[in-house]
């Protein structure tokens, strides 16, 4: 059944217009009035959904029995990763959305190849919120990933360190620990910080501050991964290990 986000607070029994993304969706799939869809929020469950009308560029639907069901990975990994191309940028936001990443901080690092400020770092993360939404409403959760603004690395670290979560960093230094060896250490409900590098990966000063801010140094063997593979394979380990 196809399923859509809504930026709207749902209940039983009412109805309401399809904000303009998801209408346009509905009518690309060519839904008829009649015709029963699914809807969530982000805020935890979804909503059975029944199309009453199609207009020329508006869909009315009327909301449904509530179904509390949670998708959601066991221990919470939030994923910071070196700004990178933006196609890359791009599949890593969608993959990590369908493992269940809970959230991706974009870091601007001494090696990333995308530079963002301003306006146009709005825009951007606007758009990875989008591609994150759309996997959402492929993949059947029902949270969203939380697509975080922009930081420098001098940012980011000190923010990670406040938080009581373990920190990872991915690194190739000799004598690392692998990730599923420390996901099987964790708690159930332990929550992860997992620092990955742009192309090139982190500088030796990033990954000397990384280890200094208590980032644990993690690896995933002896091959070099693409900087778009690499935290999506540790994430799998930690999650789906």
């Amino acid at each position: 059944m196809p399923r859509f986000h809504v930026c709207l607070h749902l209940s039983s029994g009412t109805e309401l217009a399809l904000p303009p993304g998801a209408a346009r969706h509905v009518q690309v799939l060519r839904l008829q009035p009649g015709g029963a869809i699914t809807l969530f929020d982000g805020a935890g469950g979804e909503w059975d959904a029944t199309i009453t009308r199609m207009g020329r560029s508006d869909v009315q639907v009327r909301v449904g029995a509530h179904h509390a069901v949670e998708r959601e990975a066991p221990r919470a990994v939030h994923l910071a990763v070196g700004l990178m191309a933006a196609e890359r940028m791009d599949w890593l936001v969608e993959k990590a959305t369908e493992l269940g990443a809970a959230s991706l901080t974009p870091v601007l690092m001494a090696r990333s190849s995308l530079r963002l400020s301003g306006e146009r770092a709005a825009r951007k993360r606007a758009h990875w919120q989008a591609v994150a939404i759309a996997a959402c409403e492929q993949s059947g959760r029902n949270r969203l990933l939380d697509v975080r603004e922009q930081l420098t690395f001098q940012e980011y670290l000190p923010q990670a360190a406040a938080s009581a979560e373990a920190r990872w960093v991915l690194s190739l230094a000799a004598g690392t620990a692998p990730v599923r060896e420390r996901a099987t250490a964790l708690a159930t409900a332990d929550g992860v910080a997992l620092l990955s590098g742009p192309e090139g990966g982190l500088s030796p000063d990033e990954d000397a501050a990384a280890r200094a801010a208590g980032f644990a140094p993690v690896t995933l063997g002896e091959r070099v991964l693409r900087a778009e593979t690499a935290p999506l394979a540790a994430l799998a380990a930690v999650l789906l290990g």
